[in-house]
């Protein structure tokens, strides 16, 4: 289970570390006998996401912090609505706060934007995609919070997929010899995807017999021609549209059919939904 992941753990306790220091100062010093019951409530409507990271946070530094979750993970609220309620040693809750917090917001930030953007193009069956474009060591948080807005996370890393851009092919000279090189490595086991900018790279990549092809900033027309050339070419390859796609302009890309529509904008600029803390008893 990744909520047991060492990895998953260590990410979290960087991220709490960075924030504490060597002690919360004000908690440790005025609460240092006081138990208190608090709750965690969404200020705007919106999908939340992280609930799990965020047990995990206010456990980190109290393991008897009792975290009860009110709603499930992936549910769409109304603002106002207590997503979380918390008893326990006061100063571990608030030294825990802001960490939770910022991991919450960011994540059901995510997960609310790709909820939204997924459903302007549900009816065409694409998949929504999500990029590298996160946040540096949050990557798998990110890609998490896609998967719980209805999302496909995608690659995780580098080692998840081998994807030729257009400067590995600028370096090696083609992209056949760059396909070449990496089946001489890997053979036929390895998911193999070119990103390609024009009907000629198409062409090149279809004919070098990849898995996948990227069409990056393609038109909305050319996307749907490159589509369907693709699809009429080599039946089961996969077709992925990136680059240059806005909100606006997403359902007319998914009119093209293909496989996924992958945005930066669903990690790298989404805005993080509003939660807060508020102690609402204490002993």
């Amino acid at each position: 289970m990744w909520t047991t992941n060492p990895y998953v753990r260590k990410i979290l306790a960087a991220a709490l570390e960075d924030d504490l220091g060597r002690a919360d100062l004000t908690s440790w010093s005025a609460l240092p006998d006081v138990r208190a019951t608090a709750v965690v409530r969404a200020k705007q409507a919106g999908r939340i996401a992280g609930l799990p990271f965020a047990e995990i946070l206010f456990r980190h530094l109290d393991p008897n912090v009792e975290v009860e979750r009110l709603v499930c993970e992936g549910t769409d609220v109304e603002a106002q609505t207590v997503v979380l309620r918390l008893r326990g040693r006061a100063h571990a809750v608030l030294a825990a706060e802001r960490t939770a917090l910022n991991v919450l917001m960011r994540l059901s930030g995510i997960a609310t934007r790709t909820r939204d953007l997924a459903a302007r193009i549900a009816e065409s069956g694409v998949r929504l995609a999500a990029t590298r474009k996160t946040a540096p060591g949050f990557s798998f948080f990110d890609k998490y919070a896609v998967a719980v807005g209805g999302g496909l996370p995608h690659r995780f890393g580098l080692d998840d997929g081998i994807l030729l851009k257009d400067n590995h092919i600028a370096l090696v000279g083609s992209i056949g010899e760059a396909v070449r090189r990496v089946r001489a490595q890997f053979g036929p086991y390895r998911f193999l995807q070119v990103e390609v900018r024009n009907a000629d790279e198409l062409e090149e990549a279809l004919a070098a017999g990849v898995d996948g092809v990227l069409l990056d900033n393609f038109s909305p027309r050319a996307a749907r021609e490159a589509v369907a050339y693709s699809r009429a070419r080599v039946p089961k390859v996969f077709v992925e549209i990136s680059g240059g796609i806005t909100p606006e302009t997403l359902p007319e890309y998914a009119k093209a059919r293909p496989d996924a529509i992958s945005l930066g904008c669903l990690t790298h600029s989404a805005p993080a939904l509003d939660l807060s803390l508020d102690v609402v008893a204490g002993e």
